[in-house]
């Protein structure tokens, strides 16, 4: 039996065809991947499902029933519930708070708190979610918010679940966590729908994938008969390389120097404690870590955006501890922060406008009183096409792209400034496949022409195949510096949760 039938889905935005007669079916009891480059409809079609965008032709059903869904309350009647790629919790609240948010148990004029958590335990239990429900989110590490995302889905009764880009945070231990959670639900009969751009997690998770590209539909595949490499190229249209093509660094001169650094934090657990590290011209050096071990303390205080207490921080032998972010940059210092939304973009300004942010007040876009559009323009224009942004109207607002190319409108910006050191966070996360190909290009192509590169990242096969050097952060102390060779990513993990490299 088909939990859903989407039948040809069609959603324009003004001049963009985001779905184009889109079919989809996903069987009950299944864990059914849609995969597709960014860009190609994806979240959109599952907006849609979940009635938070109105098709402009098509047909849903649920459970082979023909259904009308007009708004999210309407989808969560029929079963359906969503994790989206930017969770929807409140910090301040508990777990339990958050669960039952809009669902609250009275007694009498009253919210019956005890009863709540009682529901929220049993849930949490009866799924292996294991979650405190008194804990407030903001206490909590971002795999263990991921879990309370989807137990918010089943105390509403959700029989089909969406799941976003539920990895793209997640480290290797967390998604095998994650994995071992769907897994549990798939046995007691709930459906999922995974949309991801990470093929090994398809591979190992999912029992069918659907391929999206340009908007519709272009294969349905039985995940034990397919492989990575035949997804990716219906995905991309062309075979794509997952090995990451570079050669040989050749290290310069230190351009960036840390000295003892410690930095405060509201979570005592990411303060920076006496961290010292240097990254060479014509290298990339990684930073690998847990979330919330110190790495954005780390980045903030490199970028500006947060003092330090005590120690140094040179670039080029110059002091730039606590100077402001506009000076750093003048030095030739660009950013590529870790959340997009929040710090890279501002979501209603219009493409162009974003990709001239921190050069808007320069020559050639700029003159003493006025805005240089014409060359605003085709510098939109240009950048646009070389980093494949889709869809291609620099008139657009940075709200309306999807999140991968969000983020390759952030990396065209900043590598767009020529920096010198190029402090990058996750700066694939959410990527197709495609554009992490694209991206790592974009960085070898950047070290090999001297800049030097700071790079955060998640993935520890990332991290392993394209950095020069990695240090590991645990705890807000840098715990180690090696080369790629001399570990592997099992004891990388290790070190990254406070083991020994074994």
């Amino acid at each position: 039996m088909n939990a859903v039938e989407l039948k040809n889905i069609t959603k324009r935005f003004a001049r963009v065809v985001a779905n184009n007669n889109v079919d989809l079916i996903v069987r009950r009891g299944e864990i059914h991947a849609v995969v597709g480059e960014n860009g190609a409809g994806k979240t959109t079609l599952m907006r849609i499902l979940y009635g938070m965008i109105k098709p402009d032709s098509g047909k849903i059903f649920i459970n082979e029933r023909a259904v009308n869904i007009n708004d999210p309350s309407d989808a969560i009647s029929l079963g359906l519930g969503m994790v989206h790629q930017h969770f929807m919790l409140i910090p301040v609240f508990t777990v339990t708070e958050n669960v039952i948010l809009g669902m609250e148990p009275t007694k009498g004029a009253y919210i019956d708190y005890k009863t709540a958590k009682e529901k929220v335990k049993e849930i949490s239990t009866k799924y292996g979610l294991e979650i405190d429900p008194d804990l407030k989110i903001e206490q909590l590490p971002i795999g263990i918010q991921e879990r309370v995302e989807i137990l918010k889905l089943l105390y509403r009764g959700a029989d089909i679940l969406i799941l976003d880009e539920p990895t793209a945070v997640l480290t290797p231990r967390e998604t095998k966590e994650l994995f071992k959670i769907m897994r549990s639900l798939k046995e007691q009969g709930k459906t999922i729908i995974l949309i991801t751009h990470k093929l090994d997690e398809v591979l190992e998770i999912s029992d069918r994938v659907t391929v999206m590209r340009q908007g519709r539909s272009v294969g349905v595949l039985e995940t034990e008969k397919t492989t990575k490499e035949e997804i990716a190229e219906l995905m991309v249209g062309r075979p794509v390389l997952f090995e990451v093509q570079k050669g040989k660094a050749n290290p310069g001169e230190i351009i960036l120097e840390l000295k003892n650094v410690c930095a405060g934090s509201q979570r005592r657990q990411s303060t920076l404690k006496d961290v010292s590290l240097t990254v060479r011209s014509g290298e990339i050096h990684g930073i690998a870590g847990v979330e919330g071990n110190g790495q954005t303390e780390l980045v903030e205080v490199i970028t500006g955006l947060r003092k330090i207490k005590s120690g140094e921080i040179l670039f080029r032998g110059l002091s730039i501890a606590n100077e402001s972010p506009r000076k750093i940059f003048e030095l030739g210092i660009a950013h590529v922060p870790e959340d997009r939304q929040k710090f890279g973009l501002v979501l209603d300004f219009t493409l162009y406008e974003n990709l001239i942010l921190g050069l808007h007040y320069r020559k050639p876009f700029s003159s003493a009183c006025a805005l240089n559009f014409r060359r605003i323009f085709k510098e939109a224009e240009d950048l646009i096409y070389n980093y494949d942004i889709r869809p291609r109207d620099y008139t657009l607002p940075a709200r309306n792209l999807s999140g991968g190319n969000q983020q390759k409108l952030i990396m065209a910006r900043e590598m767009n400034k020529h920096p010198q050191l190029l402090v990058a966070s996750h700066p694939t996360r959410g990527v197709d496949i495609g554009g992490i190909e694209f991206i790592h290009k974009k960085l070898i192509e950047a070290r090999d022409k001297g800049a030097g590169i700071l790079l955060v990242s998640a993935d520890l096969s990332e991290l392993l195949s394209l950095c020069d050097r990695i240090s590991v952060i645990y705890n807000g102390i840098i715990v180690g510096t090696f080369q790629p060779g001399e570990l592997n990513e099992f004891q990388l993990g290790l070190l990254m949760t406070g083991g020994t490299q074994g």
